[in-house]
């Protein structure tokens, strides 16, 4: 043999050797471990919030309607104009109700003249019958007396009863003369009414927020029907958010609960509001198989979160427009405590350590997959390269943390992504291999 050939063999005894001690020592032939990123738990400013989405409307908005039909002849105001209250709205033609005015007055005046005379004939049935008594007085003393005959007596009598009809006739036909009187003068006071009702002024300080006519126009009023909406009135001074909230959430909104408010129509800039009002009649949305279960709640924009956007110029300085869209933000609960992030915390299966034991269960059975198990929460808490499975109790959470009330303290290190693995992967006691999160997502578009 060559001393070529005896060094390559002691070369290869050699690598063999090496080879061995390497795969006994795990160096090689080593499972690839997990990777998975960390986090310290640690303690956190946590605002839970409801978010809804809306549309911006004023707090005071004035539907204007007219009372009485006809013709626009005056339209001093336009769409966007400021207007104060008893300012001229709209005027309608009053010919019509004019000449309604005039008959009711003329009713009046006969009805005046008609009770004057049912005085008159009060005054005379009231001579007659006051005759007639002392007729039928001085008779009936006669007739006792048997100085008069019985028939003489009777006829006396008899005038002195017609007399007595007459006056009672002539006081009730006073009493419905008076009352006729009344009822003209109510028609009088109603047509006078009705021609002011030509004349719409403004009930409220605020915008013309919508015009829905032009002069010329014809109008009906709400006498007899619906009405033409002529214009709406807003009061922009005070702006409300109003969002339909789930019925799963709306138990967790209460009133003066701040928000945080953005607006489409300004980008990139944050409005803070409080809920004012939280609607107690619910909005059915959708048919009966998918059906959505909403109440309104109302959000009031604060005025000093927009004070830097006023056109102090304008005679409507307020940046807001009604009808604008608009992602309300409600902070229902607040805290400062220990907290993980969201995606740390998975939900098992009660563990069997957990769960009591049962008499005549053998191992095999309590492995099995139990129906209904008790779920409950962890976290996998990292540890020298390995992981241990912690149950823990949650509470209150925002967009990233949520709260740990027990089974961590503050410095324990979870593990918090990626999420898939936290899920589905890891369990109690599993080795793990622990990188940087932005290692986990290269390559991923993450």
């Amino acid at each position: 043999m060559g001393k070529t050939t005896k060094y390559i063999l002691i070369t290869l005894g050699a690598l063999i050797v090496v080879i061995i001690l390497l795969k006994m020592t795990g160096v090689i032939g080593k499972p690839k471990l997990t990777q998975v990123a960390t986090e310290k738990a640690t303690v956190r400013e946590i605002n839970e919030t409801v978010s809804a989405s809306g549309k911006i409307k004023p707090h005071i908005e004035v539907k204007i309607t007219p009372e009485v039909s006809g013709e626009v002849v005056e339209l001093p105001i336009k769409e966007g104009d400021v207007v104060k209250k008893g300012e001229l709205l709209c005027k309608i033609r009053p010919d019509i109700l004019k000449s309604e005015l005039d008959r009711a007055e003329a009713a009046n005046s006969t009805q005046k003249a008609t009770i004057g005379n049912a005085k008159q004939m009060l005054a005379q049935s009231q001579a007659t019958y006051d005759n007639q008594a002392s007729i039928y007085k001085r008779d009936k003393v006669l007739y006792d007396n048997k100085v008069i005959t019985a028939a003489e007596f009777e006829a006396a009598k008899a005038s002195y009863d017609g007399a007595k009809a007459g006056l009672e006739a002539a006081k009730q036909n006073v009493i419905g003369s008076t009352f006729g009187l009344a009822q003209s003068q109510a028609s009088v006071k109603e047509a006078a009414d009705n021609l002011i009702k030509t004349t719409i002024y403004s009930p409220v300080d605020g915008v013309v927020s919508k015009l829905s006519i032009e002069k010329g126009e014809r109008v009906l009023g709400t006498q007899q029907f619906a009405g033409t909406e002529i214009m709406t009135i807003s009061d922009l001074s005070q702006l409300d958010v109003n969002v339909d909230v789930n019925e799963n959430d709306i138990n967790r909104i209460q009133l003066g609960d701040s928000s945080k408010i953005d607006v489409d129509a300004f980008l990139g800039k944050k409005f803070t509001g409080v809920v004012t009002e939280i609607g107690s009649s619910a909005n059915v949305v959708g048919t009966n198989a998918d059906q959505v279960t909403n109440f309104t709640v109302k959000v009031r924009i604060s005025p000093a979160s927009y004070k830097d956007l006023l056109i102090k110029t304008a005679a409507n300085p307020n940046p807001f427009r009604p009808g604008l869209t608009a992602t309300v933000d409600i902070n229902t609960n607040h805290a400062t405590s220990l907290a993980v992030p969201i995606q740390s915390v998975t939900t098992r299966e009660v563990k069997k350590m957990d769960m009591p034991n049962t008499d005549g269960q053998t191992q095999d059975d309590a492995n099995k997959p139990k129906i209904n198990a008790p779920i409950k929460e962890y976290v996998f808490v990292y540890k020298a390269g390995k992981v241990k499975q912690v149950l823990v109790t949650t509470g209150i959470q925002d967009d990233a943390y949520i709260q740990i009330l027990s089974g961590l303290k503050s410095g324990d290190e979870v593990v918090s992504a990626p999420f898939a693995t936290i899920a589905k992967l890891l369990n109690d006691n599993m080795q793990v291999e622990k990188v940087d999160k932005s290692k986990l997502f290269v390559g991923n578009g993450n």
